[in-house]
């Protein structure tokens, strides 16, 4: 009976004890879970949206071709941020096409952007930091000069944009406004399809032909590169509730060719907030680049012209999801 008794107590003594190591262990793991989330300097914010436009008609009297369009984008950004040391990385995607009565299939919308900036400042409370900046534009697929579907006038790196600097940003958290001054800036255009890289396209020095005979003499570059100045602005406000406003504008200009003509970035969002789901917005994109020639069609030919403004808007409602 004793033997017993002893041993339920050393059975009763052992199983508290493991319990107890359990307990210690559990509260542990959560410990150094809450730590390593409490030490961690990376914060990352996905974003993915549709939007969809259509119109339809049916015996309409007035006119008019039925037509839908959709378009696909997302942004996908990792901060870091580390007492004097800030470091953002932001990749931005669009795809849209179009779909009217009568007419294929055609794209709206096609971009490809990398962004990366980092910062370095003396101290925290200053708003200076001292950065480098690089960002890479391409597009997904081919475009073409519509109805003119035979030949392509760009292409996936054809062209591509990199810009890659150093110099000053000022970063306000509390007005939400950016800035960025970089007086060395290299801007680097690519154009890897030959046939592009042929008639100049983008700026690159095109293929030099024989006067007599027409045969090439040497092939058109794939690439130009510029050292010039940047500056480029961000900023973002609530204009009203559930409306918010963006701006963002680059502008660069290159020392060595032509210095004081000015390649303009500029873009501006409107975002209608319906709830967290849903999203109208408004979106404007002006750009201006002394290197690319505009075309016209004059007696029927396409006849390279001088440069122009190029100008797109969007208005969009769709579904939007943050993860």
């Amino acid at each position: 009976m004793r033997l017993s008794s002893l041993t339920l107590g050393l059975f009763l003594l052992f199983s508290i004890n493991s319990i107890a190591q359990s307990v210690d262990t559990i509260q542990s793991k959560k410990l150094d879970s809450a730590i390593v989330k409490k030490v961690t300097h990376w914060e990352k914010k996905n974003v993915i949206g549709f939007d969809l436009n259509e119109i339809a008609f049916v015996n309409w009297s007035a006119g008019g071709n039925s037509a839908i369009s959709g378009l696909l984008k997302g942004t996908f950004t990792r901060k870091y941020e580390n007492g004097n040391v800030k470091w953002l990385n932001e990749l931005i995607v669009r795809y849209g096409v179009s779909k009217q009565d009568g007419v294929e299939l055609r794209k709206t919308d096609d971009a490809f952007q990398f962004n990366s900036t980092f910062g370095y400042r003396r101290d925290t409370t200053s708003n200076w930091f001292h950065s480098a900046k690089f960002n890479f534009n391409t597009q997904f697929t081919s475009g073409y000069a519509y109805p003119n579907t035979d030949l392509a006038i760009s292409k996936p790196f054809a062209p591509a944009y990199t810009f890659l600097g150093v110099g000053a940003e000022y970063n306000n958290k509390k007005k939400n406004l950016q800035l960025y001054i970089s007086p060395l800036t290299l801007k680097n255009t690519l154009v890897l399809d030959q046939r592009l890289a042929d008639q100049g396209a983008f700026g690159v020095d095109k293929a030099v032909y024989d006067e007599v005979t027409g045969a090439m003499i040497s092939e058109g570059k794939n690439s130009r590169t510029k050292l010039g100045f940047l500056f480029t602005s961000g900023y973002k406000k609530e204009l009203f509730k559930n409306i918010n406003f963006e701006n963002k504008l680059n502008l660069y200009t290159d020392y060595i060719n032509n210095f004081g003509n000015i390649d303009v970035d500029w873009q501006v969002q409107l975002d209608f907030i319906v709830n967290k789901y849903v999203r109208a917005n408004i979106n404007t994109h002006l750009i201006y680049d002394h290197d690319i020639k505009a075309k016209e069609e004059i007696n029927g030919e396409q006849v390279i012209v001088g440069p122009k403004v190029q100008f797109k808007q969007m208005l969009g409602v769709g579904l939007i999801y943050s993860f």
